[in-house]
């Protein structure tokens, strides 16, 4: 009696089931390891979108500067009539596709260099170099540029010293131009290194036997195949720049005029609180519209 009460099987306490119940059920697991962030990212992110496009309907009062739970269509209504917000509006997203461009320009050729070309040791190599300035701190990046750009700074001392005039670009639209393509580059480079990683080197042979040459065969073929790639990363530079605010008074200094910065300054000295919020409701529809042309290209499969 003692041998047989040894050896028989102890009953499977409760949490021994409920961990036999979520192996067996792999959509459980997962449930369970996705519930807590989704929860966080409904709570915190789409709640204060939400609270951000409520506050665009309210105003605040003239004489008290206190916010008043009024419903209205004021601070659309100066965004759509007012011609120096729109010019703010369209100066924004004319940057913002200028530095998507000039990225893409620049990313491709380095992307495809290192996806088809490059060693693996090589591949290794460049890829550190272009995840590396990710590493320092955002200011110090710009405050660099600054060095650089300003009027007393490296790119003018540099001209002088080679007897050239002057660029004198620091705190212009330009300036900003530079430091925005600069900073968003690497975000350019890594879906199209991953687009262009994933074409088949088949198909370039196949172009080549038919008689392509190398361009024509990159132009016809891997163009059309990483472009998907590129929008993916498009969506990081344009959306970036739409709503940055730090580089427009850093870099473009007092008189840039940008939707972040401008936003900023009604939420900092004018506590116009609605009207920023109506005014950050308008990047938010911009990248709608983008996220949907986007999907059409196939750009949420290259990320």
């Amino acid at each position: 009696m003692a041998a047989n009460a040894v050896l028989r099987p102890r009953a499977p306490t409760g949490w021994a089931r409920a961990q036999a119940l979520v192996w067996r059920r792999p959509w459980l697991r997962a449930s369970l390891l996705l519930t807590p962030p989704l929860a966080w990212f409904l709570v915190v992110y789409l709640a204060s979108l939400a609270l951000l496009l409520v506050t665009a309907f309210w105003r605040i009062n003239s004489f008290t500067t206190a916010i008043e739970r009024v419903w209205n269509l004021d601070n659309f209504q100066t965004l759509a009539t007012d011609a120096t917000y729109r010019t703010i509006i369209a100066r924004t997203v004319g940057m913002a596709a200028l530095v998507t461009i000039t990225d893409a320009l620049l990313a491709f050729p380095f992307a495809y260099y290192m996806a088809r070309l490059a060693s693996r040791r090589a591949q290794t190599l460049l890829f550190a170099a272009v995840l590396l300035p990710l590493w320092a701190s955002y200011i110090a990046r710009v405050y660099s540029w600054i060095l650089i750009l300003a009027h007393n700074g490296v790119l003018n001392w540099s001209l002088l010293a080679v007897h050239l005039p002057a660029a004198n670009i620091g705190y212009t639209n330009v300036a900003m131009w530079l430091v925005f393509s600069y900073v968003w580059l690497p975000f350019m480079i890594i879906p199209t290194y991953a687009a262009l990683e994933r074409i088949p080197e088949s198909l370039l042979e196949a172009a080549a036997d038919l008689g392509a040459r190398r361009l024509r065969s990159v132009s016809d073929v891997v163009v059309p195949l990483a472009l998907p790639g590129l929008v993916a990363g498009s969506i990081f530079t344009f959306s970036l720049t739409l709503g940055d605010y730090i580089t427009p008074i850093l870099v473009g200094g007092a008189g840039s005029s940008f939707i972040g910065n401008v936003a900023y300054s009604n939420v900092g000295i004018a506590n116009n609180v609605p009207f920023a919020a109506a005014l950050a409701t308008v990047p938010v529809a911009i990248m709608a519209v983008y996220l949907l042309g986007a999907k059409r290209l196939g750009a949420f499969e290259a990320l």
